[in-house]
């Protein structure tokens, strides 16, 4: 009736583990990691891409990047 092998047991049945390991939370979190990685070089590909035809504004530091010429004062 009391917990199993590190285990509790909730109402609705099923069981839920009490400790993971070292070696579970960092395979777990590179996973994360990796799928937010993923997730912001997408986003930011897809900004590149509206930016280069027009859809969106710029930021500053976009149009500094992009168009550096704007910053220029030698030609005042």
């Amino acid at each position: 009736m009391g917990a199993e092998d590190g285990e509790i047991r909730q109402g609705s049945g099923q069981t839920t583990p009490l400790a993971i390991s070292r070696d579970q939370f960092l395979a777990w979190k590179r996973q994360k990691d990796a799928e937010l990685s993923a997730k912001e070089a997408e986003a930011a590909r897809k900004r590149e891409e509206d930016i280069a035809a027009g859809r969106v504004p710029m930021n500053g530091r976009e149009l500094f990047l992009h168009q550096p010429w704007v910053f220029d004062d030698a030609h005042l």
